[in-house]
């Protein structure tokens, strides 16, 4: 019997009840990292639906090309229906191979339609029902981490993040942003300096005035949605030392990375988004490396935003705030190499209001069926971590 078969019979067990909590055999070695990407990634743009015309005639200048093993910019081929981004080609598409990633289209919050940041943030964190009454001091990972014995907590964030608040102190440790403009202030001061006494002064300081009134406006929108998370470039030279830290110490971690807040000028296979994409797997491949193949095989980590993006380009050549989204499960020991999930044929006559992907599983039903299955909950734990959820039977592990 191997290793994987091996946790699917221990799953298959009743659990052992310790004070109340819950600690089943599988989960003695188990670890969970959720990664959420601040600002609604464009999931579309990322698992790409290449059997879709509507996809091609919806992103003029946005979309990405069918697989093409002699075009390095088109799409990587996962299924017949589905592709993934070329910025992945070395990080997670190994790993597709290897069946350690699974992807789950049509996923996000049910029952949050506001479309803002920061309130489906607050929906996802809390993992409660929007109706009806709310407790801001009770996150879900709060409430597993209650659930569990031997657990070892930690958020990778400045700030205690609302998903991680609850009746046990959990520590925190924030890990370093990078990124500047590409030309500071000096740089631009010189390049005045230089064209001052030419005829084309006045319209050198009038490009920086609109540049900096531009990045000023767009920065201040993304870093509102950020919520001060890391960057992607950030994540990229941490995430070996977040691997380290959750295989010697800590065995369920949160770490938000924000930047994904596309509204302007987004990129196709190259460009903004394909960018932090590049530095998004980077820093996942680099945690799986560091966290090192025994650790791997025990270790899931879940990567969710809060919203999609709208499936339609915009004017600015880049996407809005949409509905749902494409949420990723990788690990040494996951049933991966699969899209999961209920699906639907991507077209005009599926589309969420006539602009966005649906929903169609549940961020609750999904991480419900994810514990139940990791850590052997039985269903008064999971009905303690989200209320009124059926989980979602996904095979994942």
């Amino acid at each position: 019997m191997n290793r994987r078969d091996l946790i699917k019979a221990f799953a298959a067990m009743a659990p052992l009840t310790v004070a109340g909590r819950v600690w089943a055999a599988p989960a003695t070695d188990a670890r969970l990292l959720v990664v959420f990407l601040r600002g609604a990634y464009d999931a579309a743009n990322v698992v790409v639906p290449i059997s879709s015309d509507f996809y091609r005639t919806s992103r003029p200048t946005l979309g990405i090309a069918k697989p093409d093993v002699g075009n390095p910019n088109s799409a990587l081929s996962l299924t017949a229906d589905w592709g993934l981004h070329p910025a992945l080609r070395d990080s997670i598409y190994p790993l597709w191979g290897k069946r350690e990633v699974a992807f789950i289209p049509f996923a996000g919050t049910s029952d949050d339609l506001t479309r803002s940041h920061f309130e489906t943030q607050d929906t996802i964190e809390l993992g409660q029902a929007v109706s009806g009454s709310r407790d801001y001091r009770s996150g879900f990972m709060s409430r597993l981490a209650t659930e569990l014995t031997r657990v070892k907590p930690i958020s990778f964030t400045e700030q205690l993040p609302l998903i991680f608040r609850g009746k046990s102190q959990i520590p925190n440790i924030g890990i370093n942003s990078v990124g500047k403009p590409g030309v500071d202030d000096r740089q631009a001061g010189l390049i005045q300096k230089m064209y001052a006494q030419s005829e084309l002064a006045s319209s050198v300081s009038e490009g920086f005035r609109v540049r900096d009134d531009v990045y000023k406006s767009i920065s201040e929108e993304m870093n509102a949605a950020n919520r001060g998370a890391v960057s992607p470039r950030g994540f990229e030279l941490s995430a070996r030392r977040i691997g380290r830290l959750m295989r010697e110490q800590f065995n369920l971690g949160f770490v938000d990375v924000g930047g994904w807040d596309t509204h302007v000028n987004q990129g196709a296979a190259t460009g903004y988004l394909a960018d932090r994409l590049g530095e998004l797997g980077r820093a996942l491949a680099g945690f799986s490396e560091e966290i090192g193949p025994a650790g791997w095989r025990d270790t899931v980590v879940v990567v969710i935003s809060e919203f999609g993006r709208t499936f339609r380009e915009n004017g600015d050549r880049g996407t809005d705030h949409g509905h749902g989204s494409v949420y990723w499960v990788m690990g040494g020991g996951i049933n991966g190499g699969r899209i999961l999930g209920e699906q639907v044929k991507v077209e005009q006559a599926n589309l969420f209001q006539n602009r966005d992907y649906p929903v169609l599983t549940d961020y609750r039903s999904m991480f419900a069926g994810l514990f139940q299955r990791m850590f052997g909950l039985e269903t008064a734990s999971v009905q303690r971590i989200f209320a009124g959820v059926h989980p979602a039977e996904l095979g994942l592990v």
